[in-house]
């Protein structure tokens, strides 16, 4: 078997052409809420994608971007690897006019670039690094970019654990984290929506006949509060609240939008059940509870670390120190990992400022993480 000692020069022999692919990626804006534009997106990667010998085929949406999934390494083998990316991000279109692109201090600054038109970059540098070095992947590997996963991945969600559940490793692409760890726990993520039903009264005349729907989200809240227990890692977070028209009126509808986060999936059940057993305080007022958790978490399991372990010696070949560490945020790796499937997350840019105006990665992370995309795509043994 060939030595990888020697990967990481011809890798980091790519890295301008990372820059400019990553260039290219971002200038192609590509929020979420806007399907022409992360369709554009997707179909610039797509013509890449081919480019570099893969089949490609294209899943269309009719509210959402539409998704792309591509085949490469030997199609007919019996194992299977997964890649997940997303092309949609949190930026407007117009972002580019007020935070453009640009390279400072060994980092490249831009909308998008960090989560996670890096890991597209990363993972098509991967590709691009194995066809020059004339090797073929003895795996079918199954390359997903989806369109809608910084607004909760609805319409990706069934496509993944499709293809998840065929595979026997799960590679995702999102950024690492700031040290460049990837992330071996994340968070599962909840989303609630507490709703008050009370009686509108006018609040001088006739208090006493209102059921004020306000003070009974005022009771609930305390009991949310209750739930939270960071000894295990769980948070319950009252977002926003709504409710009442005018201050003279006893407001008889309020809510309350509720962000939970759950490091195992006990206490993702413990919280689901609370959530249904609230009941109203104030005589006259009910509730109604919408929502859920809309990704599980991810749990640093006997799984998740000789998945992890296993990577980590195929990094130390490359001459890389692999680290792990977790989050609260959710990824598409959640899905995956919640299966039981092999899932590796993080393999994306090494960088910070998701979601902000300093969002940047590392220039040197880019040849490196496409080194090592490579190496687990070539060298993967089953567990």
């Amino acid at each position: 078997m060939t030595s990888l000692t020697s990967w990481m020069d011809r890798f980091f022999e790519l890295r301008e052409e990372l820059v400019s692919l990553l260039r290219e990626l971002t200038l192609r804006e590509s929020p979420t809420t806007d399907k022409a534009a992360v369709d554009r997106l997707g179909e610039f990667v797509a013509e890449r994608l081919r480019d570099l010998g893969a089949q490609v085929e294209r899943i269309p949406q009719e509210t959402v971007g539409d998704h792309w999934i591509a085949t490469g390494g030997d199609p007919e083998a019996p194992i299977q690897i997964l890649t997940l990316c997303h092309l949609d991000t949190v930026w407007p279109l117009g972002t580019l006019s007020r935070m453009p692109i640009r390279e400072e201090n060994g980092r490249l600054y831009g909308p998008g670039v960090f989560d996670m038109k890096g890991g597209i970059a990363i993972l098509l540098g991967a590709l691009q690094g194995l066809r020059a070095l004339a090797i073929r992947p003895p795996h079918r590997i199954r390359m997903l970019f989806t369109s809608d996963e910084e607004t909760g991945s609805e319409t990706s969600r069934p496509l993944i654990e499709e293809e998840a559940r065929r595979s026997h490793l799960v590679l995702c692409l999102e950024p690492a984290l700031p040290d460049g760890s990837l992330k071996t726990f994340r968070k599962g993520v909840g989303d609630f929506v507490v709703a008050a039903y009370g009686r509108s009264a006018h609040a001088g005349a006739d208090p006493q006949r209102g059921v004020n729907a306000i003070e009974e989200l005022a009771y609930q809240i305390m009991r949310l509060r209750g739930l939270a227990d960071p000894r295990r890692g769980t948070t319950v977070t009252v977002g926003v609240i709504r409710g009442g028209t005018r201050p003279n009126v006893v407001p008889e509808y309020a809510e309350m939008v509720v962000d939970v986060r759950v490091a195992t999936r006990a206490e993702m059940d413990r919280i689901e059940k609370a959530f249904r057993s609230l009941r109203p305080v104030l005589d006259g007022a009910r509730l109604e509870v919408r929502g859920g958790f809309n990704r599980p978490p991810m749990e640093r399991n006997a799984l998740m670390v000789a998945t992890f372990e296993r990577a980590r010696a195929i990094a130390a070949e490359l001459g890389l120190t692999l680290t792990e560490g977790g989050t609260g945020g959710g990824s598409d790796a959640n899905f995956t990992a919640a299966l039981g499937i092999p899932t590796l997350d993080g393999l994306g840019a090494v960088g910070n400022g998701a979601h902000a105006l300093d969002e940047h990665v590392h220039i040197d992370s880019l040849p490196q993480r496409a080194a090592l995309v490579a190496a687990l795509l070539a060298r993967w043994t089953v567990l």
